[in-house]
């Protein structure tokens, strides 16, 4: 049974199995375990002592594989949803012992073959024996160019070597290697495979928190929690350390199972069952493990309303609007209006430039021009006529908007909240509106994820020409920003397309399964109204990050990027992640690909550079990183991803 039911929770974690050792009697395993209230097994499908170069074994005949029974002992749905098998430990396809290396080049085919026989979700591999796995890996790659659906994890021990750190994991072959940079090699050669995740082994002891962050951004589908990573309390019962506590919650989040391991096996207990039912006096030896694990699940926070509503977005790559190219749909224009937080915050700034620009002693005589340029169906016309009667000023609306299908809804709005004798509408493209008067304020909300990425500077330059002189813009200024990240997830789905253009597209995404390896660092800003005699709106900038040196070695995917807007003095608005708006869902952050994830090692700098371009017909950014090995320049001169003017 799953470990819980959380409101609207799906994800894979909900489910915990154990790890077993061989068996000869699967169904009695499987069910010794599963009435102990585990999910599946992990387990061995072929006995442990078998080497193909020792001929036959037992009773089995030449070239019959001692397997745990033949497929007709569990049914296929048993098989494929309560077992994951795990392919013999002993195995090293690198070793310098030649018959070694072949049987267990031999044994790892014909285990796959049959797990794939079974139709299993998924295998275990064992992790690479040393530093050296090139050999391993490309069985491994061979393995996954065929058709098979079946995911392969492979075992990695979660842990980060520091300097002079005492090295005693016969897995890691005694050298002082960091965990990941074996994940990653092996990845590598493989070629990114999708089908190739990971099955951390967690241990007593962790990794600094910068370390285990990077496992986040990568395809880590299991945790494999052992007996003796586990404390005891005061009355004697199982439990984890603060760190470990944490560590596992964020497993949770992140869609990961727990495969709890050790103790006394279940295969002895399993010896003691017989029939359908488990002696009642008989617990499983685990249970109180596995208790404790659903006891850590049931008491985390419940997902807040907005994630629950975001669930089906995470890590969905979306192309960012083209605002002034497309009109946008009702659903769009609704799902943006359903954010109350940014049209309260909307309203909080023009309630303080009108009181700003009218003194109390003038409130009733005086009435403010307010232009919104960008009206959509009508969101800030409310708000901007909310701060009115807040602050008892006197407002006349334009209300600005160049979709004709906005503009019919715009008028339904108007004649039905009675509004007739303050709003009025023009149905028009801001940069090539006469205004028939100035304006005090000029109000618009054409931010995009990146800021400046659906085009607000060429927008308001061609609008500010009817602002007044010591008019208001609001929002008045806004910063790009950016930040490096690992994110496998989206490199495969970028990768899926096998072509130029996906690497060079930045896509609207709500990052769920990612590593921010660096802070955010500010990119461009743009400042409304713009009173310089020459307005360029082009841009250039050089960033330089610095990964925490007790993160290790990780790798860059590409570049997440957010922005942060004044909108009229202390009123901000923005997504950079240090000083997000709470509660706000307008926009996702932007996902900048790189058409070659780069390792970065310890203590080397990344530098990054960046541009805004512009033509007589498009926006377009290009992207490299220059250092500490250099990249293609992304995307240049448009060729692949650009906003039409």
């Amino acid at each position: 049974m799953p470990l819980g039911e959380r409101a609207r929770d799906k994800s894979e974690s909900r489910y915990c199995g154990v790890e077993t050792e061989f068996s000869n009697d699967m169904p009695h395993l499987l069910s010794f375990n599963i009435d102990g209230a585990f999910d599946f097994v992990l387990t061995p499908l072929v006995d442990p002592a078998y080497r193909p170069s020792q001929g036959s074994f037992g009773d089995k005949g030449p070239g019959a594989l001692p397997v745990a029974g033949s497929d007709l002992v569990l049914s296929p749905a048993q098989w494929s949803s309560h077992v994951v098998g795990k392919i013999s430990s002993w195995i090293d396809l690198d070793s310098d012992d030649e018959v070694l290396r072949r049987d267990s080049e031999i044994i790892l085919k014909q285990e796959l073959a049959w797990a794939s026989h079974l139709s299993l979700q998924a295998c275990l591999l064992p992790p690479p024996k040393g530093i050296s796995c090139a050999n391993y890996a490309r069985c491994v790659n061979q393995i996954l160019q065929s058709s098979s659906n079946l995911q392969l994890w492979l075992r990695i021990p979660l842990r980060k070597h520091e300097d002079g750190d005492p090295v005693d994991d016969e897995s890691l072959g005694g050298d002082p290697i960091d965990a990941w940079e074996t994940w990653n090699s092996f990845r590598l050669l493989c070629e990114h495979n999708n089908q190739l995740s990971i099955a951390l082994d967690v241990l007593s002891s962790l990794p600094s928190s910068n370390s285990l962050a990077r496992w986040f951004g990568e395809p880590v589908r299991a945790a494999i929690l052992h007996t003796d990573s586990f404390l005891t309390n005061a009355r004697g019962y199982p439990c984890l350390s603060k760190r470990h506590q944490k560590l596992v919650t964020g497993f949770f989040n992140h869609s990961v199972q727990v495969v709890i391991s050790g103790g006394k096996t279940s295969v002895d207990l399993a010896a003691n069952y017989s029939g359908n039912h488990v002696d009642s006096n008989k617990k499983h030896p685990l249970k109180l493990y596995l208790d404790y694990i659903g006891y850590l699940y049931q008491k985390m926070d419940p997902l807040p309303e907005q994630e629950q509503y975001e669930l089906g977005y995470r890590d969905f790559l979306q192309s960012p609007l083209q605002p002034l190219m497309d009109n946008l749909e009702a659903q769009t224009y609704e799902t943006f209006e359903k954010d109350t937080v940014k049209y309260t915050q909307y309203q909080r700034a023009v309630s303080k430039a009108l009181l700003d620009r009218v003194p109390d002693e003038k409130a009733s005589s005086v009435t403010t021009v307010l232009m919104v340029v960008g009206a959509g169906r009508g969101p800030l016309v409310r708000a901007s006529l909310e701060a009115a009667e807040e602050t008892s000023r006197k407002l006349k609306v334009y209300a600005v908007e160049k979709n004709p299908n906005a503009v019919i809804t715009l008028h339904s709005l108007v004649k039905l909240e009675g509004w007739e004798n303050l709003v009025t509408i023009i149905s028009s493209d801001m940069r090539h509106w006469d205004a028939p008067e100035e304006a005090d304020i000029l109000v618009s909300e054409l931010l995009g994820s990146f800021g400046d990425n659906e085009l607000s500077p060429e927008c308001l330059d061609g609008a500010q020409r009817f602002l007044k002189p010591d008019g208001i813009s609001i929002p008045s200024s806004y910063t790009s920003f950016l930040q490096p990240i690992t994110t496998t997830k989206l490199f495969n789905d970028v990768k899926a397309h096998n072509d130029l253009a996906h690497y060079e597209t930045a896509y609207v995404v709500k990052f769920h399964k990612v590593a921010r390896l660096a802070p955010c660092q500010p990119v461009f800003t743009f400042t409304h109204p713009d009173t310089s005699p020459n307005k360029d709106n082009q841009r250039y900038t050089k960033l330089k990050f610095e990964i925490p040196s007790d993160t290790g070695s990780a790798l860059v995917h590409g570049f997440s990027g957010y922005f942060d807007s004044t909108l009229y003095k202390d009123v901000h608005l923005g997504i950079e992640p240090t000083m997000p708006t709470p509660n706000m869902f307008s926009w996702f952050p932007i996902y900048f690909p790189l058409r070659t994830p780069l390792c970065i090692k310890p203590g080397t700098p990344l530098e990054v550079h960046m541009w805004r371009c512009c033509d007589t017909s498009k926006v377009w950014y290009e992207w490299c990183v220059a250092s500490p090995s250099p990249s293609p320049i992304h995307n240049s001169k448009g060729r692949s991803y650009w906003v039409g003017l």
